[in-house]
């Protein structure tokens, strides 16, 4: 038989330690704060030890009571994936969080292959741009992109993100069927604030580029960036992996051999405590493997 305090004031303790505030634990658990010291008093006593010190009209936990604090939150994280992967594997349902160009320009064209290989398993895509809320948001797994890893996420490197300048044949012939970096200075250019714009110019030896001296339209995506270069509305600064087949197929122009990096990645990431899950770690290996295949030289 186990012999630990009953859940329900564990559960208490480990809000109580997180905020080390009896009133902000009360409100985050729907509780009054005399519930919440009370519960406190119950692991204290079946203890025999303190758990908090009262300094200054706030509460302070022990040493004993901050490193236990630590390995309950850990094992609560726990008990709450195994409760939702039972609900996840129940219902059969993979929830995939990822960046529009990533599902636009690449995931979307393929996806259909991963649920050929698994069709016991249906798949969510959701396209968003900000960091993925995993427990609000009942999200298995993120794709983003970044410099990684990160605090309590399972991540494997997808590919590094690197980027040049294209724009559509229509466009680069509307400028005498070639461009030359300086060239860029003067042309419109599609997002010219993003960052990898001056990283690459200046790898280019065009050290006097600046954000301010670029003219060009703002777009809230690399996947929007190459629909509007695909539309000769421009340059833009793309990165080749996603836009092979555009250029296989000559809507778009890599326009010199210089491709370059700010040193960010894709990565595959989830929490650290869903390890374990069979349709996320089918889905990592899939996604690891068709992106290998698809990078090898044809």
């Amino acid at each position: 038989m186990r012999k630990i305090p009953p859940l329900a004031a564990v559960r208490v303790f480990e809000a109580a330690a997180r905020h080390e505030n009896f009133t902000a634990a009360a409100q985050e658990l729907g509780m009054t704060q005399a519930a919440v010291s009370h519960q406190i008093r119950l692991i204290e006593t079946h203890l025999g030890q303190q758990l908090f010190r009262r300094e200054r009209q706030r509460v302070v936990l022990t040493d004993a009571a901050r490193r236990a604090a630590a390995n309950l939150g850990k094992g609560l994280d726990m008990i709450e994936a195994a409760f939702a992967e039972m609900r996840a594997d129940d219902e059969g349902t993979l929830t995939i969080s990822t960046t529009p160009t990533f599902a636009n320009a690449w995931l979307a064209w393929r996806i259909g292959r991963f649920q050929m290989c698994y069709p016991d398993i249906a798949v969510r895509l959701l396209m968003q741009e900000g960091l993925a809320d995993f427990a609000g948001d009942g999200i298995d797994v993120a794709v983003r992109s970044g410099y990684g890893p990160w605090p309590d996420l399972a991540t494997h490197r997808l590919m590094e993100q690197d980027f040049t300048p294209m724009c559509s044949p229509a466009f680069l012939a509307a400028q005498g069927g070639q461009i030359l970096a300086e060239d860029l200075l003067r042309l419109p250019l599609i997002s010219p604030h993003d960052p990898s714009w001056a990283c690459w110019l200046q790898q280019a030896g065009l050290t006097r580029a600046d954000e301010a001296s670029l003219q060009g339209m703002r777009m809230d995506s690399q996947a929007n960036e190459g629909h509007a270069a695909m539309a000769g509305q421009g340059v833009a600064m793309l990165t080749p992996f996603f836009w092979h087949q555009d250029m296989a197929e000559k809507r778009l122009v890599q326009l010199f051999p210089q491709v370059s990096s700010l040193g960010m990645a894709y990565w595959i990431a989830y929490p650290d405590h869903r390890r374990r899950s069979r349709k996320i770690r089918r889905f990592c290996e899939w996604l690891l493997a068709e992106i290998g295949t698809f990078k090898q030289p044809s």
